[in-house]
């Protein structure tokens, strides 16, 4: 009996382990970034010589880098906001079978998950040239609207899918109207899943760079294709500072959305 049960604990343990030696592998690149960052030499070195703040004094001066962040921001803010109210709207659309053909409009909806961000940077492209919104921030606005709404529509699709019709059915009952139903009975239900699909969405407009790179002008730059742009001429402790905080700021966002929302139940 006692062989038997250590030959059944052994496969468990052989997978945690090959599971953990995975997930350090992956982490490696992570923090050999945070520590490049600390170094007190003008180039990346690992193990860091020394340990140094004046990196991240650099980057937070930087107006180069201050004025990336702050279009960064506007791209990822804004474009989430916007994806937020199309993407709900159209889920719910498309889960009440409101619109002929959902299916077809679902995959459509989907479709920039599936293409290669190169292309449809590429086909914005053209598409701007000709209406003439390359280099304005409203033409790179609806970019990165086209690329994160999937994601708010994925995520509220899957949380409308576990939602009882009956709850809503009984606020009407109540006196609600259809807009005061969805705003106090549906909405607090699926918000969870909407909190999932708007980080997935803030985040991947804040680190897009294939799309950015042919729409943005020659007097605009985001974090991304600044970071993109000084890799190619160069790598300094400074490219790991603003790194670490990019770093920093995803984990500390991700923590006290999970802490308040628990929306690891809808990724």
């Amino acid at each position: 009996m006692m062989g038997a049960s250590d030959s059944d604990d052994r496969p468990g343990s052989a997978v945690t382990m090959a599971a953990l030696a995975v997930i350090v592998f992956l982490q490696v690149p992570v923090i050999v970034v945070v520590l490049a960052a600390f170094s007190t030499t003008s180039y990346l070195t690992i193990p860091p010589q020394g340990l140094t703040l004046a990196w991240f004094g650099k980057v937070l001066s930087d107006p180069s880098y201050l004025s990336a962040i702050r279009m960064s921001l506007i791209l990822a803010c804004g474009s989430t906001a916007i994806s937020l109210l199309l993407g709900v709207a159209a889920a719910y659309a498309l889960f009440r079978k409101a619109l002929p053909g959902s299916e077809a409009i679902t995959s459509v909806l989907m479709a920039p998950l599936v293409l290669p961000a190169v292309v449809i940077g590429v086909a914005l492209l053209q598409y701007y040239s000709l209406t003439g919104l390359r280099g304005s921030l409203f033409g790179l606005l609806m970019a990165h609207v086209v690329i994160t709404v999937p994601y708010i529509v994925r995520s509220a699709l899957a949380s409308l899918s576990g939602l009882d019709l009956a709850v809503e059915e009984a606020a009407r009952v109540l006196g609600a109207n259809g807009v005061e139903a969805f705003r106090l009975v549906t909405l607090p239900l699926i918000l969870p899943g909407l909190v999932a699909g708007a980080l997935f969405a803030f985040i991947t407009s804040l680190d897009n760079v294939p799309v950015t790179i042919f729409l943005i002008s020659a007097n605009q730059t985001t974090l991304p294709v600044l970071i993109f742009s000084s890799v190619e001429m160069g790598i300094d402790p400074s490219v790991a500072a603003v790194s670490t905080l990019l770093i920093a700021a995803t984990g500390i966002i991700l923590l006290i959305a999970e802490r308040r929302f628990g929306f690891h139940r809808f990724v």
